[in-house]
Protein backbone atom coordinates (compact mmCIF):
# COMPACT_ATOMS: atom_id res chain seq x y z
CA UNK A 1 0.00 0.00 0.00
CA UNK A 2 1.09 3.66 -0.33
CA UNK A 3 2.83 5.31 2.53
CA UNK A 4 1.11 7.94 4.58
CA UNK A 5 3.50 10.57 3.15
CA UNK A 6 2.41 9.80 -0.39
CA UNK A 7 -1.23 9.76 0.64
CA UNK A 8 -0.87 13.26 2.11
CA UNK A 9 1.06 14.65 -0.88
CA UNK A 10 -1.32 16.93 -2.84
CA UNK A 11 0.71 16.36 -5.99
CA UNK A 12 -0.03 12.65 -5.92
CA UNK A 13 -3.72 13.23 -5.40
CA UNK A 14 -3.94 15.68 -8.31
CA UNK A 15 -1.73 13.39 -10.38
CA UNK A 16 -4.26 10.55 -10.08
CA UNK A 17 -7.00 12.89 -11.27
CA UNK A 18 -4.83 14.02 -14.18
CA UNK A 19 -4.05 10.43 -15.22
CA UNK A 20 -7.73 9.50 -15.09
CA UNK A 21 -8.71 12.59 -17.10
CA UNK A 22 -5.91 11.88 -19.58
CA UNK A 23 -7.28 8.39 -20.21
CA UNK A 24 -10.77 9.86 -20.72
CA UNK A 25 -9.38 12.51 -23.09
CA UNK A 26 -7.59 9.81 -25.09
CA UNK A 27 -10.83 7.89 -25.52
CA UNK A 28 -12.68 11.05 -26.56
CA UNK A 29 -9.87 11.98 -28.94
CA UNK A 30 -9.94 8.54 -30.59
CA UNK A 31 -13.73 8.75 -30.89
CA UNK A 32 -13.45 12.25 -32.35
CA UNK A 33 -10.95 11.10 -35.00
CA UNK A 34 -13.15 8.15 -35.93
CA UNK A 35 -16.28 10.29 -36.25
CA UNK A 36 -14.36 12.91 -38.23
CA UNK A 37 -13.10 10.29 -40.67
CA UNK A 38 -16.66 9.04 -41.24
CA UNK A 39 -18.42 12.41 -41.25
CA UNK A 40 -19.69 13.55 -44.64
CA UNK A 41 -19.77 17.22 -43.63
CA UNK A 42 -17.75 19.34 -41.17
CA UNK A 43 -21.03 20.54 -39.63
CA UNK A 44 -22.13 17.03 -38.67
CA UNK A 45 -23.98 17.07 -35.30
CA UNK A 46 -22.15 13.95 -34.15
CA UNK A 47 -18.79 15.52 -35.00
CA UNK A 48 -19.71 18.77 -33.23
CA UNK A 49 -20.79 16.87 -30.12
CA UNK A 50 -17.58 14.79 -30.08
CA UNK A 51 -15.49 17.94 -30.52
CA UNK A 52 -17.31 19.73 -27.68
CA UNK A 53 -16.80 16.79 -25.32
CA UNK A 54 -13.11 16.60 -26.18
CA UNK A 55 -12.59 20.35 -25.73
CA UNK A 56 -14.32 20.26 -22.34
CA UNK A 57 -12.16 17.32 -21.22
CA UNK A 58 -8.95 19.01 -22.40
CA UNK A 59 -9.87 22.25 -20.62
CA UNK A 60 -10.41 20.45 -17.31
CA UNK A 61 -7.22 18.45 -17.82
CA UNK A 62 -5.22 21.61 -18.57
CA UNK A 63 -6.46 23.26 -15.36
CA UNK A 64 -5.32 20.34 -13.21
CA UNK A 65 -2.05 20.12 -15.14
CA UNK A 66 -1.42 23.80 -14.39
CA UNK A 67 -1.75 22.98 -10.68
CA UNK A 68 0.84 20.21 -11.06
CA UNK A 69 3.19 22.54 -12.92
CA UNK A 70 2.87 25.11 -10.16
CA UNK A 71 3.65 22.46 -7.57
CA UNK A 72 6.78 21.39 -9.46
CA UNK A 73 8.00 24.98 -9.71
CA UNK A 74 7.45 25.44 -5.99
CA UNK A 75 9.63 22.46 -4.97
CA UNK A 76 12.16 22.58 -7.80
CA UNK A 77 14.47 25.07 -6.12
CA UNK A 78 14.77 23.18 -2.81
CA UNK A 79 13.46 19.57 -3.04
CA UNK A 80 14.93 18.51 0.32
CA UNK A 81 12.82 21.08 2.12
CA UNK A 82 9.71 19.21 1.01
CA UNK A 83 11.15 15.75 1.64
CA UNK A 84 11.66 15.01 -2.07
CA UNK A 85 14.69 13.79 -3.99
CA UNK A 86 16.10 15.47 -7.07
CA UNK A 87 15.15 12.40 -9.10
CA UNK A 88 11.55 12.59 -7.92
CA UNK A 89 11.32 16.28 -8.81
CA UNK A 90 12.75 15.46 -12.23
CA UNK A 91 10.20 12.71 -12.69
CA UNK A 92 7.37 15.05 -11.78
CA UNK A 93 8.68 17.65 -14.17
CA UNK A 94 8.82 15.08 -16.98
CA UNK A 95 5.29 13.99 -16.15
CA UNK A 96 3.99 17.55 -16.50
CA UNK A 97 5.90 18.08 -19.74
CA UNK A 98 4.74 14.82 -21.33
CA UNK A 99 1.09 15.23 -20.38
CA UNK A 100 1.23 18.89 -21.42
CA UNK A 101 2.76 17.93 -24.77
CA UNK A 102 0.02 15.37 -25.31
CA UNK A 103 -2.67 17.91 -24.50
CA UNK A 104 -1.05 20.39 -26.89
CA UNK A 105 -1.03 17.73 -29.62
CA UNK A 106 -4.74 17.10 -29.19
CA UNK A 107 -5.51 20.82 -29.22
CA UNK A 108 -3.34 21.30 -32.29
CA UNK A 109 -5.27 18.57 -34.08
CA UNK A 110 -8.52 20.30 -33.15
CA UNK A 111 -7.14 23.60 -34.39
CA UNK A 112 -6.06 22.00 -37.68
CA UNK A 113 -9.54 20.54 -38.16
CA UNK A 114 -11.27 23.84 -37.39
CA UNK A 115 -9.05 25.78 -39.84
CA UNK A 116 -10.00 23.36 -42.62
CA UNK A 117 -6.73 21.42 -42.93
CA UNK A 118 -7.19 17.83 -44.06
CA UNK A 119 -5.42 15.87 -41.32
CA UNK A 120 -6.02 12.10 -41.00
CA UNK A 121 -4.69 11.60 -37.47
CA UNK A 122 -3.28 13.29 -34.42
CA UNK A 123 0.34 14.41 -34.21
CA UNK A 124 2.36 12.83 -31.46
CA UNK A 125 5.55 14.92 -31.73
CA UNK A 126 8.67 12.90 -30.98
CA UNK A 127 6.73 10.19 -29.15
CA UNK A 128 5.52 8.31 -32.24
CA UNK A 129 1.93 7.52 -33.16
CA UNK A 130 0.78 5.85 -29.94
CA UNK A 131 -0.17 7.68 -26.76
CA UNK A 132 1.83 6.63 -23.70
CA UNK A 133 0.09 4.62 -21.05
CA UNK A 134 -0.86 6.88 -18.09
CA UNK A 135 0.31 4.21 -15.65
CA UNK A 136 3.90 4.99 -16.76
CA UNK A 137 3.57 8.33 -14.97
CA UNK A 138 2.65 6.78 -11.63
CA UNK A 139 4.75 7.24 -8.50
CA UNK A 140 5.75 4.29 -6.34
CA UNK A 141 6.24 4.28 -2.56
CA UNK A 142 9.65 5.56 -1.70
CA UNK A 143 10.67 6.04 -5.35
CA UNK A 144 13.89 8.00 -5.65
CA UNK A 145 16.63 6.53 -7.82
CA UNK A 146 15.58 3.44 -9.85
CA UNK A 147 12.95 2.30 -12.26
CA UNK A 148 12.02 -0.70 -10.09
CA UNK A 149 9.94 1.54 -7.81
CA UNK A 150 7.93 2.77 -10.82
CA UNK A 151 7.20 -0.78 -11.87
CA UNK A 152 6.12 -1.64 -8.35
CA UNK A 153 3.78 1.32 -8.31
CA UNK A 154 2.30 0.36 -11.68
CA UNK A 155 1.55 -3.10 -10.32
CA UNK A 156 0.16 -1.55 -7.13
CA UNK A 157 -1.99 0.84 -9.15
CA UNK A 158 -3.33 -1.98 -11.31
CA UNK A 159 -4.15 -4.05 -8.22
CA UNK A 160 -5.99 -1.13 -6.67
CA UNK A 161 -7.90 -0.59 -9.90
CA UNK A 162 -8.86 -4.26 -9.95
CA UNK A 163 -9.97 -4.05 -6.33
CA UNK A 164 -12.11 -1.00 -7.16
CA UNK A 165 -13.62 -2.78 -10.18
CA UNK A 166 -14.35 -5.89 -8.11
CA UNK A 167 -15.93 -3.76 -5.40
CA UNK A 168 -18.14 -2.02 -7.96
CA UNK A 169 -19.10 -5.39 -9.45
CA UNK A 170 -19.96 -6.66 -5.97
CA UNK A 171 -22.12 -3.60 -5.40
CA UNK A 172 -23.90 -4.16 -8.73
CA UNK A 173 -24.42 -7.82 -7.90
CA UNK A 174 -25.74 -6.92 -4.46
CA UNK A 175 -28.15 -4.49 -6.10
CA UNK A 176 -29.29 -7.16 -8.55
CA UNK A 177 -29.68 -9.63 -5.69
CA UNK A 178 -31.81 -7.17 -3.71
CA UNK A 179 -33.92 -6.48 -6.79
CA UNK A 180 -34.43 -10.20 -7.40
CA UNK A 181 -35.32 -10.66 -3.73
CA UNK A 182 -37.87 -7.85 -3.92
CA UNK A 183 -39.38 -9.35 -7.07
CA UNK A 184 -39.55 -12.74 -5.39
CA UNK A 185 -41.32 -11.29 -2.35
CA UNK A 186 -43.74 -9.44 -4.61
CA UNK A 187 -44.40 -12.66 -6.52
CA UNK A 188 -45.05 -14.49 -3.23
CA UNK A 189 -47.46 -11.75 -2.14
CA UNK A 190 -49.26 -11.89 -5.47
CA UNK A 191 -49.46 -15.70 -5.20
CA UNK A 192 -51.00 -15.47 -1.73
CA UNK A 193 -53.48 -12.85 -2.91
CA UNK A 194 -54.48 -15.03 -5.87
CA UNK A 195 -54.98 -18.00 -3.56
CA UNK A 196 -57.16 -15.88 -1.26
CA UNK A 197 -59.18 -14.65 -4.23
CA UNK A 198 -59.64 -18.24 -5.46
CA UNK A 199 -60.90 -19.24 -2.03
CA UNK A 200 -63.26 -16.26 -2.00
CA UNK A 201 -64.58 -17.20 -5.46
CA UNK A 202 -65.08 -20.80 -4.37
CA UNK A 203 -66.96 -19.67 -1.26
CA UNK A 204 -69.08 -17.31 -3.38
CA UNK A 205 -69.86 -20.18 -5.73
CA UNK A 206 -70.94 -22.39 -2.81
CA UNK A 207 -73.17 -19.64 -1.43
CA UNK A 208 -74.68 -19.09 -4.90
CA UNK A 209 -75.39 -22.83 -5.18
CA UNK A 210 -77.16 -22.83 -1.80
CA UNK A 211 -79.19 -19.75 -2.72
CA UNK A 212 -80.11 -21.31 -6.05
CA UNK A 213 -81.26 -24.50 -4.29
CA UNK A 214 -83.36 -22.52 -1.84
CA UNK A 215 -84.87 -20.44 -4.65
CA UNK A 216 -85.75 -23.61 -6.55
CA UNK A 217 -87.37 -25.12 -3.47
CA UNK A 218 -89.33 -21.93 -2.86
CA UNK A 219 -90.51 -21.80 -6.46
CA UNK A 220 -91.66 -25.43 -6.27
CA UNK A 221 -93.66 -24.67 -3.14
CA UNK A 222 -95.19 -21.58 -4.72
CA UNK A 223 -96.18 -23.63 -7.81
CA UNK A 224 -97.73 -26.30 -5.62
CA UNK A 225 -99.74 -23.69 -3.71
CA UNK A 226 -100.88 -22.09 -6.92
CA UNK A 227 -102.03 -25.42 -8.32
CA UNK A 228 -103.97 -26.22 -5.15
CA UNK A 229 -105.54 -22.76 -5.19
CA UNK A 230 -106.60 -23.17 -8.80
CA UNK A 231 -108.20 -26.57 -8.07
CA UNK A 232 -110.14 -25.15 -5.10
CA UNK A 233 -111.42 -22.19 -7.14
CA UNK A 234 -112.50 -24.51 -9.98
CA UNK A 235 -114.49 -26.71 -7.56
CA UNK A 236 -116.22 -23.66 -6.07
CA UNK A 237 -117.19 -22.37 -9.52
CA UNK A 238 -118.62 -25.76 -10.57
CA UNK A 239 -120.63 -26.03 -7.38
CA UNK A 240 -121.93 -22.51 -7.81
CA UNK A 241 -123.01 -23.27 -11.39
CA UNK A 242 -124.84 -26.44 -10.27
CA UNK A 243 -126.75 -24.45 -7.64
CA UNK A 244 -127.73 -21.84 -10.21
CA UNK A 245 -128.96 -24.52 -12.61
CA UNK A 246 -131.05 -26.17 -9.89
CA UNK A 247 -132.64 -22.86 -9.01
CA UNK A 248 -133.45 -22.17 -12.63
CA UNK A 249 -135.08 -25.63 -13.03
CA UNK A 250 -137.17 -25.05 -9.96
CA UNK A 251 -138.33 -21.68 -11.23
CA UNK A 252 -139.23 -23.18 -14.60
CA UNK A 253 -141.29 -25.94 -12.95
CA UNK A 254 -143.14 -23.48 -10.76
CA UNK A 255 -143.89 -21.06 -13.53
Amino acid sequence: MMSSTNEEDPFLQVQQDVLTQLQTARSLFTSYLRIRSLATAPTSPELASARADLESSLTSLADDLADLAGSVRAVESDPARFGLSVAEVGRRKRLVQEVGGEVDDMREELAKASSGAAAAGARRGGRGGDLPDPSSFAIADGEADGAGGGADYVAQFEREQQVVMMREQDQHLNGVSRTVGNLRRQADDMGRELEEQVEMLQETERVADRVEGRLKTGMDKIGHVLRRTEDRYSSCCIGLLIVVLVILLILLLIL
